[in-house]
């Protein structure tokens, strides 16, 4: 028997961290990559973030790799945003990502952070946030490549 109890807390930005996330889209989009996750049986505790990236808390299945996740969930909302208005034909994301192992005891601690992305993010930009995270979990990292 196989047992797993990952929690992931996966962030990644617009290509250029370019503020391209804005309502009416925001909330949809969210609700469209809840959709590719669930459908992928990485079970989503909540999605959120800001016009310049997303977070994601999920509990990762054991039946995809994350790149394979990230690669799925990037391409199909992508190609989804780009329909919903003109404006965002151009849309991307970023080539990368970081992904952070959560305490399954502290998921809530993670829930409500991203749940108050849009108040977080009147005192620190998106930047600040990320580098704070590679910092915390001590990732090695080049800067030059972080923000493609």
């Amino acid at each position: 028997m196989i047992l797993v109890n990952n929690y992931l807390h996966i962030v990644f930005n617009t290509k250029g961290v370019k503020a391209l996330i804005h309502p009416p889209f925001e909330q949809n989009l969210h609700a469209y990559i809840t959709g590719i996750c669930n459908k992928l049986e990485c079970t989503v505790l909540i999605v959120g973030g800001y016009t310049d990236h997303i977070h994601i808390l999920c509990k990762h299945s054991q039946k995809i790799t994350l790149m394979a996740l990230l690669q799925k969930i990037k391409a199909n909302s992508s190609k989804w945003i780009k329909s919903q208005d003109e404006s965002l034909k151009n849309f991307s994301w970023q080539s990368g990502y970081g992904s952070f192992s959560v305490n399954p005891t502290e998921t809530d601690v993670v829930i409500k952070y991203i749940r108050n992305q849009h108040i977080h993010h009147k005192k620190k930009t998106y930047k600040e946030e990320y580098l704070a995270f590679l910092k915390k979990y001590k990732v090695d990292y080049d800067e030059r490549y972080l923000w493609d």
